[in-house]
Formats: C-alpha cells, sequence, structure tokens
C-alpha cells in the first residue's frame, strides 16, 4: 500500500511549513517605491534518518528543498544513494517525534526504516547538501554505474514531436513556479506524451527524487521506457538518478554536462538538451528517438 505522509505523521498538521513564504516587500520604481504582499518559494532544511533491525535510527543527509512530498524526498533519495533497491518499500516512513526536536523542526526530519540492512550504506556527509547539488556523495562514474549494472536496450522509442512536445507538457503542471518563478521541476511521461507524474522543488536533484521516491512508495508506477523531463541543466546528479531509476531517456531545457554524457553513454540513456519548440539536441542515443 502507498505510504501517505498524513496517515503517518504524528503531529499537528496545522504547523506544518508551506511551499509557499508570504513577506511584505517593496518594489522600487523609477520614480516611486511601492510597498505590496509577496510570495516566495519556500526553502527548508530536511534531515534524513535511516534505520534497519539492529540500527537505529541514525542521521544520514541533511538537504535544503522545499516543504512538500517529504516522504517520497526520503525515499528517492535513498534510492538514488543506493540503499534502497528498485521496487523495494521502506518498512516505515514517518516525521520524527524526537522529544529534543522543537515543534517546528519535527517536520523537517524524516525518519526511514528498512526491514533488512540497506543495499549500500549511505555515504556520510559532515555538512549538508544544497538545494543545487544532488550528487550526494558520489566520486566517480564506477560508483554510480557499477559493472553488475546491464546497460539499458533500446526497446520502444519516442516519437520527435512527442518528445519536443514534453518540456510544455511539464511547464503547465508547475503551480508554485507560477507563483513564485523560483523553483525547479521534473516529471514522468510515457512515450506517448502521457505525464504521470510531476514535482516542484527548490531543488532540481530533489524534484526528481520526490518522482523516485513516488515509485518507491507505490504511488505512482512506470518501467524504463519513458522519459524524464527537467526544467534546468542536466548534470552529472540528474543522470545518476535516472541510473538509480532505470529510466531510459531525460530531457531538459538546458544542456548537460560532459559527465553526464560520460555516464548516459555508459548505462545506455538518452539525454536531449536544449528541449524548446520543435528542436531538440540528442547528446547520447539518439536510436531512441523515432522521426515521422
Amino acid at each position: 500500500m502507498p505510504v501517505a505522509e498524513a496517515n503517518v505523521a504524528t503531529v499537528s498538521l496545522s504547523k506544518r511549513p508551506g511551499p509557499v513564504t508570504r513577506r511584505v516587500v517593496h518594489e522600487v520604481l523609477s520614480d516611486e517605491v511601492r510597498r505590496r504582499p509577496d510570495k516566495v518559494v519556500t526553502e527548508e532544511p530536511l534531515e534524513i534518518r535511516l534505520g534497519w533491525p539492529g540500527h537505529p535510527l541514525r542521521r544520514v543527509a541533511v538537504t535544503m528543498r522545499t516543504p512538500g512530498s517529504d516522504f517520497e524526498l526520503a525515499a528517492g533519495f535513498l534510492l538514488s544513494e543506493g540503499s534502497l533497491g528498485l521496487g523495494q518499500q521502506p518498512a516505515g516512513v514517518a516525521y520524527c517525534v524526537d522529544r529534543s526536536l522543537g515543534q517546528q523542526q519535527r517536520y523537517n526530519v524524516v525518519s526511514v526504516s528498512l526491514d533488512r540492512p540497506p543495499r549500500r550504506h549511505p555515504g556520510q556527509r559532515s555538512t549538508a547538501m544544497s538545494s543545487a547539488c544532488g550528487v550526494c556523495g558520489a566520486e566517480s562514474l564506477e560508483e554510480i554505474f557499477t559493472p553488475e549494472d546491464e546497460p539499458l536496450e533500446v526497446r520502444a522509442r519516442i516519437d520527435a514531436k512527442q518528445l519536443h512536445a514534453l518540456p510544455d507538457a511539464l511547464s503547465s503542471r508547475q503551480p508554485l513556479f507560477e507563483t513564485t518563478g523560483a523553483i525547479h521541476a521534473a516529471g514522468v511521461c510515457t512515450f506517448e506524451g502521457e505525464v504521470i507524474a510531476t514535482r516542484e522543488d527548490i531543488g532540481r536533484h530533489n524534484a526528481v527524487d520526490k518522482i523516485l521516491g513516488a515509485r518507491a512508495l507505490q504511488s505512482i508506477d512506470f518501467g524504463p521506457d519513458v522519459a524524464l523531463c527537467v526544467s534546468g541543466r542536466i548534470g552529472f546528479d540528474i543522470i545518476a538518478k535516472a541510473v538509480a531509476g532505470r529510466i531510459s531517456t531525460v530531457v531538459g531545457v538546458g544542456g548537460p554536462s560532459s559527465l553526464a554524457l560520460e555516464l548516459a553513454d555508459r548505462a545506455g540513456i538518452t539525454v536531449c538538451g536544449f528541449t524548446r519548440g520543435a528542436r531538440s539536441v540528442a547528446y547520447t542515443h539518439q536510436e531512441r528517438i523515432r522521426l515521422d
């Protein structure tokens, strides 16, 4: 059964931080200053704790994120780190009720319990991850794409017109961006153009982790023949998460990095950057794209 945040949280939802924060701002014009209310995207830390039989819960990561879909974010992070296997559901996910935490901070700590030891122990960090970088301690390509991994085969192809339409489909499902103009998004779509799910977050990698976490928590389901569309550039961290999620195609409105393409080449992932209007640049495995 899917894990619902409202069902397992044990503290009052009324104090839960929202994705948007209201502020009074001063708009400076050429001849006057106007005071008016405004909305900005919320950025809060999220501490992820992990435990399993014989090992009590302990902190494995702290990331800056936009509140919302926190359980999906935690599960997706652990999948990206290799701690959760694809298709493995956590035994439990909950907001922390540690008495040492203040009431507000309890919504900034998520505890994940496994029924067996993790496949890979999450990397240890002495500092928090920012909302801009989600490499998650990976030192090299070998840590992401191991010899045990099989490159994704081209089993299905996506029509070029469907590919070009993905950023607009994602953009039309970004309510927080419309409100704040300061947030990233990720979406997963079928090769026929159906949008399976979208998530928003101040961090690009967090938005992708929320997508992966939604599948890990069984609120959505998809196989490898889908396209992951992101609202910005395609960095190494994004491809690393596609590798962990066995996603065959990554589409972005920005360009990719050289290390991202090296990993995508090895993993059999199609990378398309600068996808806008009726144009896209295919950098790897273009054989997965079908022309009219």
